[in-house]
């Protein structure tokens, strides 16, 4: 009998998966960058389903192992999650594939629609739509504070760094890096005096579902390639920063330090150290910089931005794409008649300036983690500046208010269509928690209709 029931449970395991070639990735990563909707957390999930329990590539513990590394790191989590496993199953260009297809498809989505917006956004329809994703936006910022907040303030001090970001950008106009950098300090200092005020609220559990044997188990000895040493974490870094350097003395000498090309590449190599807390976390950088600093594009055309970011796969930070694209189009860098090759260009320098770091910080760092498999000790300051973020995005929320329901001015009639587009689709997060995606669409179309039968 006992033969019996230890012959059945055998034959329920699932057989090992046999190794997959680098161009099998490759065409994964690839369908991925195509499908992954829903922000950080909905990309997570799709990895974690198609990568843990279908395709049983690694295991969930050493699937939850990279994406805490992940989380402590500046840059989009999800993206570097595709790259930290690319680079596991296929060393360095296994990791570069991954990350770059992952956003890829975003790139060009979002430079067609950007087009589209510079071209033909006074079209009544495009302008109508447009009308209905401004509050929608609103909304979604709103909810962000509240979703990010609802994690991380859950004491009297994680609230008092909220409110006291609130009030250093939205009263003292103090730039977003100081108040991250004092953030993180406080953590640093509150997490050896007070540890108990700074302890992550929820996160990634551990690994409790066995999905059955993977090419990366939990037992699995470290690939050679992902051993630490020092003389790997020398050429990884030699190689980023000679990357980095070379690219942007190239700018430089071409077009001169204060081009827009020039200027985009170095206030979005910044802009990519400073998204701790996600894209909305920087969204206050990017605005204070290109909007108000360089005036690449005005604060409606942020707005709008961010609400065609929010349509498209891959990371939210995707944005910098659509800013950059509308700066080149504006400065006209290669002159009024190749406006669209001047766009293309600051938009490729945008996007590959802001994604440069997360592949540095991933090959650098990912050898480190996978040989020693510690516990990280960074949730401290990372909750201080995850606090921080909160009160910089209900700042952020507040801006984008002001431009959407006072489209005149403070002092001019308040556009009541727009607070009752808002305020449906705040009621659509809340209670029914609609998707981000439905919202924006729907919003969309209901100016556009609004716009064509008004």
């Amino acid at each position: 009998m006992d033969v019996a029931s230890n012959n059945s449970k055998a034959s329920q395991i699932p057989n090992p998966p046999t190794p997959i070639t680098l161009a099998q990735a490759a065409r994964y990563w690839l369908r991925l960058g195509f499908m992954s909707f829903g922000g950080p957390a909905g990309q997570i999930a799709i990895m974690h389903h198609d990568l843990v329990e279908e395709k049983r590539w690694i295991s969930e513990k050493r699937f939850l192992h990279a994406l805490n590394y992940c989380m402590v790191l500046p840059g989009p989590e999800a993206q570097q999650l595709a790259t930290y496993i690319g680079w596991l199953l296929h060393r360095t260009w296994g990791g570069i594939i991954a990350g770059g297809l992952f956003v890829l498809p975003s790139f060009f989505i979002l430079v067609g629609l950007a087009w589209v917006y510079m071209a033909y956004g006074s079209l009544p329809a495009v302008a109508g739509m447009l009308y209905g994703f401004k509050p929608a936006v609103v909304a979604i910022v709103l909810f962000a504070a509240y979703r990010i907040g609802s994690r991380v303030l859950r004491n009297t001090v994680t609230w008092s760094i909220a409110a006291a970001a609130f009030l250093a950008i939205f009263v003292f106009k103090l730039p977003f890096p100081v108040i991250v950098l004092t953030a993180g300090l406080i953590g640093f200092v509150g997490g050896n005096i007070a540890p108990r005020y700074f302890k992550p609220g929820g996160g990634h559990g551990g690994a409790e579902k066995g999905f059955g044997p993977a090419l990366i188990d939990d037992d699995t000895p470290t690939p050679p390639h992902a051993l630490f040493s020092w003389v790997k974490l020398a050429r990884v870094t030699a190689v980023g920063l000679a990357l980095w350097v070379v690219v942007i003395s190239m700018l430089t000498l071409r077009y001169g330090w204060d081009s827009a090309f020039t200027q985009i590449a170095w206030f979005f190599t910044k802009a990519a150290l400073l998204t701790f807390g996600g894209a909305y976390a920087v969204l206050p950088y990017v605005y204070q910089g290109a909007v108000e600093h360089y005036q690449w594009l005005s604060p409606v055309q942020m707005i709008d931005g961010l609400a065609l970011g929010e349509t498209t796969p891959g990371p939210l930070i995707m944005v910098v794409t659509f800013v950059g694209f509308v700066g080149g189009w504006t400065k006209e860098a290669f002159g009024p008649d190749a406006i669209f090759a001047s766009a293309f260009v600051a938009s490729a320098i945008a996007t590959f300036f802001t994604f440069l770091p997360s592949f540095i910080f991933i090959l650098l760092g990912g050898p480190f983690i996978e040989t020693t498999h510690g516990n990280l000790k960074l949730t401290a300051p990372l909750t201080a500046i995850t606090a921080a973020v909160v009160g910089v995005i209900v700042n952020l929320a507040l801006f984008f208010a002001y431009h959407v329901f006072w489209p005149s001015g403070l002092g001019q009639p308040v556009d009541w269509l727009s607070v009752l587009i808002a305020a449906v689709a705040l009621i659509a997060l809340f209670r029914f928690k609609a998707g981000v995606i439905p919202i924006i669409l729907g919003c969309g179309t209901l100016g556009m209709a609004l716009n064509l039968f008004h």
